[in-house]
């Protein structure tokens, strides 16, 4: 099979490997599409993101679709023929974190995509079989991979505990921003306030139906007037960070999503003096059906997000596209085309 390989920062080479052979629990699959994620982009360019170190060629890419191919010897989830998104994480099930439920905490989680683990930015791939989720005809390959990052959206809204009537923020307009403002909605926000400086995307979010985009670019989003009782920050912009704090409402909910600087500073007194609830995320778990659910129903519209479609030989422009493009939102890999 061809696989698109990180060898050194900034250079990726399109090379042959073996098709791999699924294991006992495990099933083959032929990947349809793999969505772009920053962090994809964020090896790219730096060959590291925090501890995560590349220091072996690696296969970039976890938003993935695909369609089941091969059994494993005890598999039994699937069918061949059955078309399925990949939940790129898998844990050893055995640890503190996952006996509590909290398997995106793993710190055994062997995770697509990140080192030493490669990702699907290639032809086949193997996945233990309860990782593989089987998608209803109504999504396209492209929608089914970025059931991916709606989970970030639908494990931030259950985080943040968004329900009917909420008033909720949405910091920044991205592809996780958009996510997040869909499935607020979904869970039945009455107000979804969303900033960018991103004309485009601040267009595109009105009309996935949010209440209001604000181009912090032009308006302080102090001076909006809008008070939410939860924050989705998904920006990971320090000073963006600081301004939409400011702007919760008494005994709100803060969700920290967005990927920023190792230290970002937070208005302490107000938060104590509001007595904010303040917490991270970190990927997700147990979140595919709702996402699925959300899709399927029309809840959310994955394909809007989708800007770009590249081949397996055009990775690198894929991965350049958001720094070329102010426009491009979430560009997709189709491995077979």
């Amino acid at each position: 099979m061809r696989a698109a390989v990180l060898e050194t920062v900034g250079k990726i080479a399109i090379v042959e490997r073996a098709i791999p052979e699924p294991g006992p629990a495990e099933v083959l699959i032929k990947v349809g599409a793999v969505g772009v994620c920053g962090s994809d982009v964020h090896y790219y360019e730096h060959g590291r993101i925090g501890g995560h170190v590349v220091e072996q060629p690696l296969v970039l890419g976890h938003e993935a679709s695909g369609v089941v191919l091969g059994l494993g010897a005890n598999a039994r989830r699937h069918a061949v023929g059955q078309r399925v998104s990949l939940e790129p994480g898998v844990p050893d099930l055995t640890c503190v974190q996952c006996r509590a439920g909290r398997y995106n905490l793993c710190p055994g989680i062997r995770f697509f995509g990140t080192p030493p683990i490669d990702g699907a930015f290639c032809e086949y791939v193997v996945l233990h079989e309860e990782f593989a989720h089987a998608v209803p005809d109504s999504l396209t390959d492209e929608a089914a991979a970025l059931l991916e990052p709606l989970s970030v959206g639908v494990w931030a809204c259950r985080k943040a505990r968004v329900s009917a009537g909420d008033r909720v923020l949405v910091n920044g307009a991205g592809p996780i921003g958009l996510v997040c403002a869909q499935t607020a909605l979904a869970f039945g926000a009455a107000e979804v306030v969303i900033t960018d400086v991103n004309l485009r995307r601040l267009t595109l979010a009105t009309e996935l139906g949010c209440t209001r985009a604000v181009d912090v670019g032009v308006t302080e989003l102090g001076d909006t007037g809008f008070e939410p009782n939860v924050l989705l920050e998904c920006s990971g912009h320090p000073v963006a960070i600081g301004a939409a704090v400011r702007t919760v409402a008494r005994a709100g909910r803060v969700v920290l999503i967005g990927m920023g600087g190792d230290d970002v500073p937070l208005p302490l007194p107000y938060l104590q003096e509001h007595e904010l609830e303040l917490t991270g995320t970190f990927r997700y778990a147990n979140t595919w059906p709702t996402a699925i659910a959300l899709a399927a129903g029309g809840h959310v519209d994955l394909d809007r997000l989708v800007t770009g479609r590249f081949g397996l030989e055009q990775v690198a422009d894929a991965l350049t596209s958001g720094r070329v493009d102010p426009g491009s939102i979430k560009p997709i890999v189709l491995p077979g085309s």
